[in-house]
């Protein structure tokens, strides 16, 4: 247990301490899971980083860290489900349909003892999926808890009267750029986190078809290394 692993560890432990603190109402709380947030997502450049420089790389940390990122993100998406009407319940199945592929192709690439091909368009996903998490969580700091729940009442009674999220957002938007409301904040947090989303689940999908075709020879068989006799 070297301290790239241990900031590792850290960060599997934060993930139900940034869900409990993010599901209070309290301003205080959620700043609390914002700070706890950033702090975890910051353990995984600095634990990388001091892997690579102290030379510390283990196969425990090359397993546990993806997972650890794993965790977090979803952590925060499932918990965005309860607290938003905004994040879809299809939006975050997507993610995780995603990721749960990309786990299949890496097993089955242990199992023939080949590697899983990866790009650039996996590492620009990340990255947006991280800043739509900052981004709706600084709306939950910036929006009172009052406004907030207004903007869950407004979509809401637009799904009861068959109106669908895109419609109410797109609605949102168009009211807060002719200036109806005087709390900006406000207009942001009605219509920003459901097109992040949006946007985010779409990246996810195109990353997670990205990694079925350039490694979709790990889906044909053998699906394991033969053994020499």
């Amino acid at each position: 247990m070297n301290l790239p692993n241990f900031l590792t560890v850290l960060r599997v432990i934060s993930v139900p301490f940034f869900i409990y603190f993010l599901v209070q109402p309290s301003f205080t709380w959620r700043l609390t899971a914002f700070i706890l947030f950033a702090l975890a997502s910051l353990t995984d450049l600095v634990d990388g980083y001091l892997a690579r420089k102290w030379n510390q790389q283990t196969e425990f940390g090359k397993f546990l860290d993806p997972l650890a990122d794993k965790f977090l993100v979803l952590g925060a998406f499932i918990t965005f489900v309860v607290l938003t009407e905004q994040v879809q319940v299809w939006m975050v199945l997507c993610i995780v349909g995603r990721d749960m592929l990309i786990t299949a192709l890496r097993y089955l690439g242990i199992r023939k003892g080949k590697s899983l091909r990866t790009s650039r368009f996996g590492k620009w996903k990340t990255a947006l999926q991280m800043f739509s998490i900052v981004i709706i969580l600084m709306s939950f700091l910036l929006v009172s808890y009052g406004d907030k729940k207004e903007i869950n009442r407004i979509y809401a009674e637009g799904r009861s009267q068959g109106i669908g999220p895109f419609d109410v957002a797109w609605f949102n938007l168009q009211e807060a750029m002719a200036g109806n409301h005087a709390d900006w904040f406000y207009s942001l947090a009605s219509f920003l986190p459901y097109y992040l989303m949006l946007i985010t689940t779409i990246i996810t999908i195109l990353s997670g078809l990205r990694y079925l075709v350039t490694n979709y020879k790990l889906l044909l068989p053998p699906y394991r290394v033969k053994e020499k006799v």
